[in-house]
Parts: structure tokens; C-alpha cells; sequence
């Protein structure tokens, strides 16, 4: 859809993508992911941030309600701890689809619980920075409606 734009958030940590913990998030950096997106769905655009504070990540959400037409975030560690993160995604109205580039459900009981998800049109875990793209066919389909 010509003119669509959406804002991929990430939370903490998710800026050493490609060098933290390959075996769990593999090799590739997230530079590269966004380069894919944007060569993939060439009549979107694809804005980009990153934060590891959560307040500003408060901000990003509450900006990209102002200014996309959907956002993808990744809340990282604050997933299952920001009920302030939780509140603005609620607040914004435009859909929002988390992704996770692991599955939460196979790793330690304190992540199975999403206090973020609950808030999104969808979630996608467990398929790698793939997941990324599996969004932005989501949201695009979402918002052509």
C-alpha cells in the first residue's frame, strides 16, 4: 500500500543484535533486517528506533501513534515487566504486532508472560528476525482493510 508507514520499535539489548547470544538471536544485525524490509515492501516506509530505557520507549510508542499507520515493536525485557510500556500501547489506537526473535515459551518461566502482548493485534516468537517481516505482511494486510 503506496504512502503506508510503520515504525519498528526495539527495546533493550536489541542493539547488540548480531553479537549478543548468536546461538539464541543469531548472527544478523538488525541493520541488515531493515535493509530487507525496505527492499521486500518498497511502497512502505519503514521508520527505525531503538531504545534501552523505558520511558523513552514510552515516548517512541506514543510518537509513532501520532505518526504511522502501525508500529511492530520488540519490548525485549520489558515484554514481561512494563505495564507503562503496556499503557501505551493501548493508548495509541493503530495496530501493533510484537515480536520476539525467540520463543518466549521455550526459555525460563519469568518470560512466558507478556504484559505487552496483551495490548497488540498479534504476536509472532520463535522464528528469528523473520519474524520482522512476517509483521510487516501482518500490518500491511491489517491496514488495508
Amino acid at each position: 500500500m503506496p504512502g503506508m508507514k510503520i515504525e519498528i520499535i526495539n527495546g533493550p539489548n536489541l542493539n547488540l543484535l548480531g553479537k549478543r547470544e548468536p546461538a539464541i538471536y543469531g548472527s544478523e544485525r538488525f541493520d541488515a533486517v531493515l535493509d530487507a524490509l525496505r527492499n521486500r515492501f518498497p511502497g512502505v516506509t519503514f521508520g527505525y528506533s531503538q531504545s534501552n530505557v523505558e520511558g523513552e520507549l514510552v515516548n517512541l510508542v506514543q510518537a509513532a501513534g501520532e505518526n504511522a499507520d502501525g508500529v511492530i515493536i520488540n519490548p525485549g525485557g520489558y515484554t514481561h515487566t512494563s505495564v507503562a510500556i503496556a499503557d501505551a500501547i493501548a493508548a495509541i489506537g493503530k495496530p501493533v504486532i510484537e515480536v520476539h526473535i525467540s520463543n518466549l515459551l521455550s526459555r525460563e518461566e519469568f518470560r512466558h508472560t507478556s504484559l505487552t502482548g496483551r495490548y497488540c493485534r498479534g504476536s509472532i516468537m520463535g522464528l528469528g528476525t523473520g519474524g520482522y517481516r512476517l509483521a510487516a505482511e501482518a500490518l500491511i494486510e491489517i491496514l488495508k482493510k
